[in-house]
């Protein structure tokens, strides 16, 4: 095997990566588990900038919009084609398509 594969089914069988589903086009679906943030966090920490950096890059396109309420807690609003452009890059879960 290589060294990603290798990789892969290392944070798999530490539980720092599941199976989340199939998509529409018969892809295999994996998500990133909470437990990761303690046992690969380097793993996590990847994810996180990952996605972080595709919401501001979504948020300088004025695909989606932040409005914040009185404790400063955040609310994200999507325009369709954010959604689809998160969901083509995997951040979006399954679930909430």
């Amino acid at each position: 095997m290589n060294e990603d594969a290798d990789l892969f089914n290392y944070y798999m069988e530490i539980g720092a990566i599941e199976f989340a589903g199939v998509d529409e086009h018969g892809e295999i679906i994996f998500s990133i588990t909470e437990s990761a943030e303690n046992t690969a966090p380097e793993l996590y920490k990847a994810h996180a900038d990952f996605v972080d950096n595709a919401l501001i890059d979504l948020y300088n396109k004025d695909l989606i919009s932040i409005e914040y309420n009185e404790n400063l807690e955040a609310t994200i609003t999507l325009t369709e084609q954010a959604k689809k452009i998160i969901i083509d890059k995997g951040i979006m879960p399954l679930d909430e398509k």
